[in-house]
């Protein structure tokens, strides 16, 4: 077995080799890596990073917010890794032989980026010891494991003063995929958020049971515009893709999350949040090489991405509508403002 690597300066060059092995639904497998300038010098070894991704690396969404990020952190090295990017690894039958397939082949680091990767990466990483794993927005800690999360309860605070601000019929809406981690934490922060603006403003919420969902999320979606919500926040991946489609057939107000999701209803996406991963990866990753990321067994170490660091952001409001009224942005601005500088009490979940 392999010994774990200290970290040189990282980075990458691209060379994409993409391909799907099971058609539209399956999954790709895509190297990206760097040759040295001299073919006639001494290569450095690289360190290899597997990225397992539950979806496809261009869903505008949970995926993609990570693949950019992982991207952006690679390019900011010079010819030090190769980074493997795997998609559609989604059910968690898939997820533990992938991983094993990435940590038994020399992989110096595995990503798992997902709620659902929780067991299976706990169960790898005690495998295989001399190997780093990293659990996105996932529960559980290992020696040589150490999870990268989103402080969504803020985004989600900020994203319900943004709706209690802008809805006219005082009925919002608010649709996640699986409950749990991140997505409740978030939430809970919009309600919280938009009470803060009207306490008794009504808030409709659903769980579709799967991040995937965009059916089950479209129906809601339209369910709760005929109800008359004319704002909903949704919590990412394939829902979101329902929740717009839902907001652009209906002629309303939606927010995203994750990505900047402008292009996919320019008449009715009014903002959302945008995740910014490549800061916390170079924290993950200097400390990869420092020794500080592994820990005593039993100790957690999380990486945070939040609005006071800049890695939780929110995207342009787009209010083609009109609703919003110089003073509300203004108080948007301030809100924005004052949970970038940690003065507000978020819900804790």
């Amino acid at each position: 077995m392999m010994k774990l690597k200290t970290l040189t300066a990282l980075g990458l060059t691209l060379a994409l080799t993409a391909g799907c092995l099971a058609g539209c639904g399956g999954t790709s497998d895509t190297e990206e890596g760097s040759a040295g300038d001299d073919a006639g010098a001494e290569t450095a070894e690289k360190t290899r990073i597997a990225l397992v991704l539950p979806g496809k690396k261009d869903d505008v969404s949970f995926n993609q917010a990570m693949y950019e990020g992982m991207m952006e952190y690679a390019d900011a090295h010079a010819d030090e890794v190769e980074v493997r990017v795997v998609e559609g690894i989604y059910d968690v039958s898939d997820i533990e032989p992938t991983l094993i397939e990435y940590a038994d082949s020399g992989y110096d680091v595995v990503i798992g980026h997902g709620y659902q990767f929780s067991e299976p990466v706990n169960t790898v990483a005690q495998q295989y010891p001399d190997t780093y794993f990293l659990l996105g927005c996932g529960v559980g800690y290992q020696t040589n494991s150490a999870c990268y999360d989103v402080q969504l309860e803020a985004g989600g605070y900020l994203m319900g003063v943004v709706a209690a601000l802008a809805t006219e019929s005082g009925k919002i809406g608010v649709i996640g995929g699986g409950e749990g981690s991140e997505i409740t934490r978030g939430h809970e922060g919009f309600k919280a958020g938009a009470r803060s603006i009207n306490p008794d403003i009504n808030i409709q919420e659903v769980y579709t049971g799967d991040w995937n969902d965009t059916t089950g999320a479209y129906e809601a979606a339209v369910s709760m515009y005929d109800s008359g919500v004319d704002v909903i926040w949704h919590s990412g991946d394939g829902i979101g893709l329902g929740v717009v489609q839902a907001a652009v057939e209906k002629d309303q107000y939606v927010l995203g999350n994750v990505e900047d999701q402008y292009t996919l209803g320019p008449e009715n996406v009014l903002s959302g949040l945008q995740y910014e991963w490549g800061s916390v990866l170079e924290t993950i990753f200097a400390d990869i090489k420092s020794g500080a990321f592994l820990t005593n067994e039993g100790d957690a170490k999380t990486y945070w991405i939040n609005v006071a660091n800049s890695g939780l952001s929110m995207t342009e409001l787009n209010d083609v509508k009109g609703r919003l009224t110089d003073e509300e942005k203004a108080t948007i601005e301030t809100v924005y403002e004052q949970l970038h500088n940690d003065e507000i009490d978020l819900p804790e979940v």
